[in-house]
């Protein structure tokens, strides 16, 4: 009896242990089972996020650049005055690069009318378009001159007279707020000529310091810029100093290259090491580097900006429509001559004749393709680096 009751035991026990040990055989099995799902959901997770993992600027660049037609090309290098007719059905036909708004873009209008026209601009255009007014300050001012923006935006030199260094910051924090809202991203300035004499025609445009005020202004303004994300634009190559108007006649600088070199080259040169998005070049013939064409269309000028001051950004002219270079070549040649000179981006309101002349020398051979995507390159990363193209 005794036996048979030891027996039973130990069968029990037995049986016990076989099944204890089953359940942990399978709770293992079901601990290995989620691990595995755990893994895969991570890996999953990883490869969708390596999927729609952001583009570098270089990539966003070589994408567009890749799905664009040679006139798409060609439209991009122009920030064409807003045509009085038309606004939407040129954007379309000829791709332009920009638009430069004047007074009569903003006569009788307010902040709201403004910035709808720019959103039906942007809305037409097939590449995001630069958006630019002359925002110096003071004198030059189309938001200020027409009451788009109360206070006015000052001058440099009443900034600073008020101010210091602080009233220039603020001032450039308060544009990037406005131009934010508008829709703009190109103010056109600082103004980088060095100018001392209070009678010269740049003088109030300027910030009315020695070269190396200036210099300390256009480095201070190109690095509060960058901080805001607007565009910054140093003016006007190879400096205006105390000049006369290029607006109105055909401007000859003849002071020597070392004048140039040791003072007006100064600012220009603090703006690039600053990080200077684009540079200006004036209608102003400079015998001491090209004594037979003025700047905005002469290649030793603009040899001097990529090669001796190193600039590897946007090189743009002034208005083709002033008369110091209006007065000296036609305005369909002059878009061709800007570019072989070696300028990125063209500021014209003769756009609907300068791009069919440019597209015509690119098949001629006049004006390489190769030229023509750097600059292009050169635009659209600017566009990238400006939150225009995502």
């Amino acid at each position: 009896m005794k036996k048979s009751i030891i027996l039973s035991l130990l069968i029990f026990s037995a049986v016990f242990i076989l099944a204890a040990c089953g359940n942990s055989n399978k709770n293992s099995s079901v601990n290995s089972d989620s691990t595995k799902a755990s893994e895969s959901v991570k890996q999953t997770e990883q490869t969708s996020a390596t999927k729609k993992k952001e583009l570098t600027v270089e990539e966003k660049v070589d994408k567009r650049m890749n799905e664009m037609t040679l006139e798409e090309k060609v439209g991009q290098l122009f920030l064409a005055r807003v045509p009085e007719q038309n606004q939407l059905a040129d954007i379309k036909n000829y791709h332009l690069g920009g638009y430069l708004l004047f007074d009569r873009d903003m006569e009788g209008k307010g902040q709201a009318d403004v910035k709808q026209e720019i959103t039906s601009y942007q809305e037409a255009s097939k590449t995001p378009m630069f958006i630019g007014s002359d925002e110096e300050g003071g004198l030059v001012s189309r938001l200020s001159r027409n009451q788009i923006v109360s206070p006015a935006f000052e001058s440099p030199q009443e900034l600073y007279q008020k101010n210091g260094w602080d009233g220039i910051k603020q001032d450039i924090d308060r544009k990037a707020h406005v131009f934010s809202e508008l829709g703009i991203q190109l103010g056109m300035f600082p103004d980088a000529d060095v100018s001392t004499d209070p009678q010269s025609f740049i003088y109030d445009r300027t910030i009315g310091m020695d070269a190396a005020g200036t210099s300390h202004y256009v480095k201070l303004s190109v690095e509060e810029m960058k901080k805001q994300k607007l565009g910054s634009t140093i003016k006007h190559f190879p400096g205006y100093g105390n000049n006369r108007d290029s607006h109105v006649e055909i401007v000859t600088d003849n002071r020597s290259l070392e004048d140039l070199r040791k003072n007006d080259f100064l600012p220009f040169e603090a703006g690039i090491k600053a990080g200077v998005d684009s540079i200006m070049v004036s209608h102003n013939i400079v015998p001491a580097i090209d004594g037979e064409r003025p700047a905005s269309i002469s290649k030793p000028v603009h040899d001097l900006i990529r090669n001796e001051l190193g600039f590897t950004g946007v090189i743009m002219t002034d208005d083709m429509d002033m008369a110091g270079l209006a007065d000296f070549t036609s305005q369909e040649e002059a878009g061709l001559q800007a570019l072989q000179a070696g300028n990125d981006l063209i500021l014209s309101s003769s756009y609907h004749t300068q791009i069919p002349y440019i597209i015509d020398a690119i098949k001629k051979g006049e004006y390489s393709e190769e030229q023509l995507n750097h600059s292009v390159e050169r635009l659209l990363t600017w566009k990238v680096e400006l939150g225009l193209m995502k």
